[in-house]
């Protein structure tokens, strides 16, 4: 399954944008094993007195943002099964600075978030494997989007690879 046979109904704009950090070549599952191993190299590289780092007020700590992709790789994954599963109703949104506001992340340590991080994407990338081309497919609608199962796995790689350009810009 590549990227370059999702459809444009298969997800909003708004989400586009990570999808279109992929080259149209990706393969899914390639894509997301080869992320994982990037993203907790990437991870395990940063510097101990960064993680509590805020470039201004009011924005994220590395812990808060961690905490942040592991919650939306949950999402996102959840997403993707309910609609591989055919659930017939839309899937709701979810404000990710109230997840993160009350995520407690400050008083997480590092290598417990990148072990977490770890365990929920090995999940997703069982669950995206366990799924048929036909499921893969599938149409649904999450927070008033049309989505597709395949669609929201692309988006899990390139929301990590986002972060990691946000944080290589804004705090390293």
């Amino acid at each position: 399954m590549r990227k370059s046979e999702l459809t444009k109904g298969e997800i909003g704009e708004f989400y586009r944008g990570y999808i279109d950090r992929l080259e149209p070549e990706a393969e899914l599952v390639t894509s997301l094993k080869s992320n994982t191993s990037e993203f907790l190299q990437f991870l395990e590289n940063i510097p101990e007195d960064k993680w509590d780092y805020r470039y201004a007020e009011g924005k994220w700590t590395l812990k808060e943002m961690i905490q942040h992709i592991i919650d939306t790789e949950r999402i996102f994954q959840f997403r993707a099964l309910a609609i591989a599963r055919n659930e017939p109703q839309p899937l709701p949104g979810f404000d990710h600075d109230i997840y993160v506001l009350n995520s407690r992340s400050e008083h997480r340590a590092v290598p417990d978030l990148i072990k977490e991080y770890k365990i929920v994407r090995e999940a997703g990338i069982i669950l995206f494997e366990s799924m048929t081309i036909d499921m893969l497919k599938l149409g649904g609608v999450m927070n008033d989007i049309n989505a597709s199962p395949r669609a929201l796995g692309f988006m899990m790689v390139g929301h990590a690879m986002h972060h990691i350009e946000v944080i290589k810009e804004k705090y390293l």
